[in-house]
């Protein structure tokens, strides 16, 4: 396990530091071009002056509300190098979410693309307690006149004074926050260290993905996410390798066209179950000779082997499959490219440790669920004015995830559903997961979510919402039986309903609650 380093340390002027002697080498390609790791420092430090010189003092936050391009990493490294905090978050959110996250985070300037500029103006309108305390908005690529005290990013670092130095912070002390996409309540403010970015990169970039300078890194999660802030911006900057960003969303096209049509084509895509089997169902599907990819990563939810099997017979590279958290940064239990069992999670990273509970909170033997909990340096410090919720995820050393899991003899790790989604069916819980995945293995089958629905008697009944390839036919029996022929009787659903598509979060996780919710309604 790699050493921490000690005393002062500042992740932004650490990342800087490392690539002085590759000041031309290019860090980013975005839809403009390319940046290099010299421009990258250079923009990042007048973006540092900028803030300072407009009053934001350190451990102040700074919404970072930006599409996936340049100006993100400027932002986000400029605002660390200065010690000011920036609050990522989520481009396809609603005025209210904003204006929450304004006053909650008590933003004392805003960092924010020219698209989304209407959106959060209209935040900052209706929020209290936070307009009057906003003292700088900085617009990324504006797309008409800006409002009365804006500026312009390029204008802005034209004008700045690049920050000397970096900030004299501690490794422990408050680097960022992101906001939880919790299924309920309001959004948790997640509040990270500086170091616990330095960390998920020496555990996991480099200790399991090994990626190197040579890597061109290609991220469908974008970079307000947790797991698309390591993809592209902790990892790829840790050991010098070259990243492509993507504003738009991250269709099967879109993700195509940067797989085949950039002169430095991607080695290493990240992305979710979800954007990988609509890849595989696509029409355009490229071929294995006009890629140049030698390994993909997936989190978000488990990721079902058929689909990464079907996906390893046509391009010739595993999908390496994990799972991390908001609360923890990144990936803390996952499988390893020379070490991948289809349908498993893997086994613990290294420096993270994993004990599975029962309800009674002692260990459960292996082949029982029990719910995930984790102990590493990664872990955030905290929910931002939170406490109650802190004190239930942060339990000493160690995180509670809300994951239920089954660890087997040799040690893997196989997902079961969260705590909330679980389902105890005749007294046997039942994994709304293993039914899923069993339904996609199906030739015409999509996607698929399963809920628990009380039937006539009360009595919790497994429901599925199957979504069909484009062109393909099923009916329900047939569905029911195939699922029968695959695992034990008790796990089939009674019930399956037909629909054009799965209510998700924007991280492309299935809200099971909203399809609970809908039932209820019917």
């Amino acid at each position: 396990m790699p050493t921490s380093p000690d005393g002062p340390f500042n992740f932004a002027g650490h990342l800087f530091a490392l690539h002085r002697q590759r000041a031309d080498r290019t860090a980013y390609i975005d839809d403009r071009g390319p940046l290099s790791y010299g421009a990258l420092e250079q923009r990042a430090r007048r973006l540092a002056g900028a803030l300072l010189a407009a009053g934001v003092r350190r451990e102040e936050r700074v919404l970072l509300l930006m599409l996936d391009s340049h100006d993100w990493p400027v932002s986000f490294l400029g605002c660390l190098y200065a010690g000011i905090v920036p609050v990522a978050v989520n481009t396809l959110l609603t005025v209210a979410d904003y204006a929450y996250m304004l006053t909650h985070s008590r933003a004392q300037a805003v960092l924010v693309s020219g698209a989304l500029l209407p959106t959060v103006q209209a935040a900052m309108a209706g929020c209290k307690d936070c307009a009057h305390e906003v003292r700088s908005t900085i617009v990324s690529q504006p797309t008409g006149p800006l409002p009365a005290g804006a500026l312009d990013f390029e204008a802005a670092l034209a004008a700045a004074t690049p920050a000397a130095a970096p900030a004299p912070t501690t490794g422990d002390e408050p680097g960022f926050w992101l906001y939880s996409s919790g299924s309920t309540g309001k959004p948790k403010g997640t509040v990270h260290t500086q170091r616990s970015l330095w960390w998920t990169a020496e555990l996991y970039g480099k200790a399991v993905l090994a990626l190197t300078e040579r890597d061109v890194c290609f991220s469908a999660a974008k970079l307000y996410f947790a797991y698309g802030l390591g993809n592209a911006l902790t990892f790829p900057l840790s050991v010098g390798a070259c990243v492509v960003l993507m504003a738009e969303r991250p269709t099967p096209d879109a993700v195509f066209q940067r797989w085949t049509q950039l002169q430095c084509k991607p080695t290493v895509f990240f992305g979710a179950p979800t954007g990988f089997a609509g890849m595989l169902a696509s029409p355009r599907l490229p071929a294995r000779a006009d890629v140049a990819l030698r390994m993909c990563s997936s989190a978000g939810e488990a990721l079902p082997a058929e689909i990464a099997q079907r996906f390893k017979a046509h391009f010739g590279c595993d999908i390496v499959d994990g799972i991390g958290s908001t609360e923890m940064l990144h990936v803390f239990l996952s499988n390893r490219p020379d070490d991948v069992r289809y349908g498993s999670t893997g086994k613990p990273v290294e420096g993270y440790e994993i004990a599975l509970r029962g309800e009674d909170g002692g260990p459960v033997a292996d082949g029982e669920v029990g719910e995930l909990y984790i102990r590493g340096p990664s872990a955030a410090l905290m929910y931002w004015g939170n406490r109650d919720k802190t004190r239930e995820t942060f339990q000493g050393g160690w995180t509670k995830s809300g994951d239920k899991y089954v660890r087997d003899a040799e040690g893997y790790y196989t997902y079961a559903g969260r705590s909330d989604d679980m389902l105890k069916v005749s007294g046997i819980y039942v994994s709304p997961f293993e039914v899923e995945a069993t339904l996609m293995q199906h030739p015409a089958v999509l996607e698929a979510a399963v809920i628990g629905t009380p039937d006539a008697e009360g009595l919790t009944k497994t429901k599925a919402f199957v979504v069909l390839k484009e062109g393909q036919q099923a009916d329900e029996a047939a569905l029911k039986a195939f699922v029968k022929q695959k695992l034990a009787a008790y796990k089939y659903p009674r019930q399956i309903e037909f629909i054009g598509e799965l209510p998700k979060t924007a991280t492309g996780k299935i809200q099971r609650f909203r399809l609970r919710e809908r039932e209820g309604q019917a």
